[in-house]
């Protein structure tokens, strides 16, 4: 009988150490899979914000393309002259536009007197 109950602490010793382990194995495993979990959202945000900036590389490439095209020709060298350096060709007359600004009202030097009479009505 004493065997049986030494084994029966041995064997509720060995049970609850196997418990106790297979309870931090799930931690552990619980753990690496909530950061490899992490690890895969920070991955798949990153890779759609590099496809945005690709898509947008891609539109811009294409714009520069069609304006390298067009700065090719004669008449995109002769656009680019022409508003770059203020380029005319022969005949043609440059206009210039100025803003128009108003010019300050200046008081004539007018007496006293005069001005007393003015607000009167004189």
């Amino acid at each position: 009988m004493r065997r049986s109950v030494n084994y029966r602490k041995r064997h509720t010793v060995q049970q609850s150490l196997g418990a106790i382990f297979l309870i931090f194995v799930a931690f552990w495993l619980v753990s690496l899979i909530w950061g490899l979990s992490g690890k895969a959202v920070f991955a798949w945000q990153v890779a759609n914000e590099t496809e945005q900036q690709a898509s947008a590389l891609s539109a811009r490439k294409k714009s520069l393309e069609k304006s390298i095209a067009e700065l090719k020709t004669v008449r995109g060298e002769e656009s680019v002259m022409r508003t770059s350096f203020g380029v005319a060709r022969p005949g043609e007359q440059v206009i210039i536009v100025m803003s128009h600004k108003k010019t300050p009202n200046v008081k004539k030097n007018i007496s006293w007197w005069k001005r007393a009479f003015a607000l009167v009505g004189l």
